[in-house]
């Protein structure tokens, strides 16, 4: 398995992030309008990307976005289904987190939703704790914000 740093604007990556979006419609889009969400899921403004591949072969991948000089946030994670299950979610995120420390980052943020259960343990796993809803997402009560200090150097 090969874990590829890239950018927003790799391919591979735009097509993962549409696969996310059927996902997400699938599971949570009768229960709240993901409309609202669209404006902040943008690839424009994504510079760390990575990908991961199998045999040339695309299982996953996620990104890291500047929020602010301190803080990086964690967006457009997803490990096709077919391939969910085998820590690749888990090893892709630590790997974000590694990336966003180097880049001087003392901490990563992120949102999901409670109804989002597999990501949501992912993270707490990982030693992210939920924080109130930040930013864009604070009037949004189907959102769950979540935080996890970074170890730089």
């Amino acid at each position: 398995m090969e874990f590829r740093r890239t950018d927003g604007s790799n391919a591979d990556f735009v097509e993962n992030c549409r696969l996310l979006d059927l996902d997400l419609d699938r599971r949570v889009g009768t229960k709240i309008k993901r409309e609202k969400y669209k404006a902040f899921n943008g690839l424009d403004e994504i510079k760390e990307v990575i990908v991961v591949y199998e045999n040339e072969q695309v299982l996953g991948g996620g990104a890291i976005r500047r929020y602010n000089d301190r803080n990086a946030e964690l967006k457009r994670v997803f490990v096709r289904a077919e391939y969910q299950g085998r820590g690749i979610g888990s090893r892709l995120v630590a790997l974000l987190m590694e990336w966003a420390a180097q880049l001087g980052y003392e901490r990563m943020i992120l949102e999901t939703g409670e109804l989002l259960a597999e990501s949501c343990s992912v993270y707490k796993k990982l030693g992210f704790q939920v924080i109130e809803n930040y930013g864009p997402y604070a009037d949004m009560p189907e959102s769950l914000c979540m935080a996890k200090d970074l170890k730089n150097g």
